[in-house]
């Protein structure tokens, strides 16, 4: 039966969906298979948003009708008709069926969406006592003071409590800082709980964060049938910091104008829908994040038309058919969701959660570590984890390009390292604000403007002076911004770069070679493919840089290789590829194979290294009993080395698509310090992993892990 955690709130606007999403990023970090339930959920159709953005952001494929036990308002039914033994038994009978299939169970309790929130305290403490499973409260102090939180938080613990029920943690969420001296409240309670004869309580303190309390404009759109006039972007990008009801002359409107509104206004009244644009766009007044027009009614068509024209108009207009008054009660009382593809509220979630969550601390509770497989979602928070236990300095020469923007706002949020953008700072501030991002925290360097600058213009001379290169074409090329932020960390002033998104490999690749170098020893810069299968990570290499490497390259690229697999937590065993395994082929490729596997064993013994071997033999345990049975390798091969690019680039492609596999990569080895390439389709998940690997590989250089 698999292990389990059980979800509840205390009360309304909890902030569990957060919770919910670090918990599960925590569970799958360190368990093999984890499966989501949900006893009651609010959509009378089985549809449940919670069920939806899990399955989607983690991509899990839950089987949804097997999820969930019963719709609110089936549920109703039964506990008003006095069956709440049916309601229960039903529950643990489907709870009982799914954990059959997982290694670990998350369940996630009630939505407090009713006017009965100590109805639902009670009804979650019954299901999670009929379950046999602990508990994780999640109490939310939306404006409260001390007191009010000390005395809601246990009376909520004793409810469950007095059930016998376990109380793995409780987290306190949605707190003002400044009515609250968090760590002294924390350890009050702590002390209250062991009073209580709560064993070793767990008590976490998880300030307001206006990012998740506010909606976006999608959620405008979807529960109001707004329709859409104007947007450039998808609406989820805008969040609603607050509502400005428009109905005094323009003049005046503008000086109640703040940053992050969304402008709701009759729909006739073209003075406030152009004022609001222009003031938008212009750097005397705050940027709205929307405008909202009401009564069903519509510009006329004069205006629409100039609107049409206008570039880069980067405010959505959207029009309901509600008046002024019923549109802004309904705006009162619209819910902040998380979706899915809402990056900056995930990440801003999962940022929280590791900053104010122990989530070793919390596992220890909760889950058993002992677990040999490493599927890829598991790799993944392991990359992230690591990463963000010693902060390193990233640099991304490409500021002013908008995945890059976001990216840096969510690995800022996950504290993941600690970045530097290049470029002119006015350009990538103006195209922040124009996204909603936030680049707080980050630091933006103009290259032009550096104070360093004359220094890295000189260093660049001196290091190129026998290629002919003079001061002033240093200068030129300090004004680069991928030269720049190689001469950063070429100079200590940063730890590793990351570029490509724009940028071609050759570019991203030709500043480290000519002045950061290869290791010493190591003749060529190769690469590595880090290959996330269903149950384990394999390394491949080079399945990117070198076209044809000599045996010479070939032993650096399989030492380099499994330096990388080992900084990423894999044990190498190194499989020189060939057609032929053992001496059983012969011919020029195979020789070429064999010659490289000896230069590598005399230059690494310690290696568990063989070759030339097939990668059938490599990596099935059985087919290696028949073709090298005695071979430490075959079989169990986690580093494989490809004899030239052309083997290996289509077959690591053939690997990610045929089996379904994770391909991170190119990850560039051989240099003394990180630098590593983007594609230029990259995504923004891509960015965010690649700065993890590229802080993780500077940790290395330091001698940190």
């Amino acid at each position: 039966m698999a292990n389990t955690l059980y979800i509840s709130a205390t009360a309304e606007r909890s902030g569990k969906s957060a919770i919910t999403l670090g918990l599960m990023r925590l569970l799958i970090g360190r368990v093999g298979k984890v499966g989501f339930f949900r006893p009651i959920v609010q959509e009378s159709s089985g549809f449940d948003h919670e069920l939806q953005l899990i399955s989607e952001y983690f991509g899990l494929n839950l089987p949804f009708e097997q999820c969930y036990a019963f719709t609110l308002e089936e549920a109703r039914r039964l506990i008003n008709s006095g069956q709440v033994s049916l309601l229960m038994d039903k529950i643990l009978e489907t709870y009982n069926n799914l954990a059959k299939q997982y290694d670990f169970i998350l369940c996630q309790g009630t939505d407090f969406l009713g006017k009965h929130g100590a109805f639902e305290i009670e009804l979650n403490a019954d299901i999670v006592a009929t379950l046999g499973v602990p508990v994780l409260l999640v109490h939310p102090s939306i404006n409260n003071n001390a007191e009010e939180i000390r005395s809601a938080a246990t009376t909520a613990v004793e409810v469950f409590s007095q059930r016998g029920i376990e109380i793995a943690a409780l987290v306190v969420n949605r707190v003002d800082p400044y009515l609250v001296d968090m760590d002294a409240l924390k350890t009050e309670i702590a002390d209250h709980l062991v009073q209580k004869n709560a064993k070793n309580p767990l008590v976490y303190f998880i300030p307001e964060n206006n990012i998740l309390g506010r909606p976006s404009l999608r959620d405008v759109a979807k529960n109001f049938n707004a329709e859409v006039l104007f947007c450039e972007q998808n609406l989820v990008d805008y969040h609603i910091d607050d509502y400005l009801i428009a109905a005094m002359h323009l003049g005046n409107f503008l000086n109640f104008l703040q940053e992050g509104n969304l402008v709701v206004t009759p729909g006739d009244r073209d003075d406030v829908l152009l004022g609001s644009i222009i003031a938008s766009m212009s750097k005397s007044y705050p940027s709205v994040s929307g405008i909202l027009l009401t009564g069903g009614l519509k510009p006329s068509p004069s205006i629409l038309r100039l609107l049409d024209g206008i570039r880069n108009m980067s405010i959505p207009v959207l029009a309901v058919k509600t008046n002024t008054t019923e549109t802004i009660e309904n705006l009162k009382n619209l819910r902040d969701r998380i979706d899915a593809d809402d990056t900056r509220k995930v990440h801003t979630a999962l940022g929280n959660f590791d900053r104010y969550i122990d989530s070793d601390e919390l596992a220890k509770r909760i889950v058993d570590d002992n677990t040999s497989r490493m599927t890829p979602r598991m790799f993944e928070y392991k990359l992230m984890d690591q990463a963000r236990k010693h902060l390193m300095r990233i640099v991304l020469p490409e500021g002013t390009e908008e995945r890059i923007i976001r990216a840096a706002e969510a690995l800022q949020a996950r504290q993941t390292a600690h970045l530097i953008l290049l470029g002119d700072a006015e350009a990538i501030k103006e195209k922040a604000r124009s996204l909603s991002v936030n680049l707080d925290g980050i630091d933006i360097i103009n290259p032009a403007t550096y104070p360093k600058f004359q220094e890295y213009a000189e260093t660049y001379a001196e290091l190129r002076k026998k290629k002919g290169i003079t001061l002033e074409e240093a200068q030129d090329r300090m004004l680069d911004t991928t030269y720049f932020g190689t001469m950063m960390v070429y100079k200590d002033d940063a730890d590793g770069l990351v570029s490509g998104a724009v940028n071609t490999t050759a570019n991203t690749v030709r500043p480290a070679l000519e002045f950061i170098k290869t290791k010493p020893g190591f003749s060529i810069v190769s690469s590595t493919f880090l290959m996330c299968l269903k149950d384990r990570v394999l390394a491949f290499g080079d399945c990117a840089i070198n076209p044809d490497p000599t045996a010479e390259q070939l032993a650096d690229i399989a030492i380099t290789t499994s330096e990388t697999a080992r900084i990423f937590g894999i044990d190498p065993r190194v499989a020189m590829l060939s057609y032929s395994t053992g001496g059983s082929g012969k011919g020029e490729d195979v020789d070429k194979v064999k010659e490289a596997t000896k230069f590598a064993r005399e230059r690494a013994p310690e290696l568990l290294l063989e070759g030339p071997l097939q990668y059938d033999a490599a990596i099935d345990p059985e087919v290696a009993k028949t073709k090298m049975p005695d071979s430490p390798v075959a079989g169990k091969a986690t580093v494989f080395i490809f004899p030239d690019l052309n083997t290996g680039n289509n077959t690591y492609k053939a690997v990610q698509r045929a089996a379904d596999a994770i391909a991170i990569g190119p990850i560039l080895q051989g240099l003394k310090k990180p630098v590593n390439d983007l594609s230029r389709g990259c995504t923004i998940a891509d960015i965010i992993n690649t700065v993890a690997i590229t802080a993780i590989q500077a940790q290395a250089e330091k001698g940190l892990i």
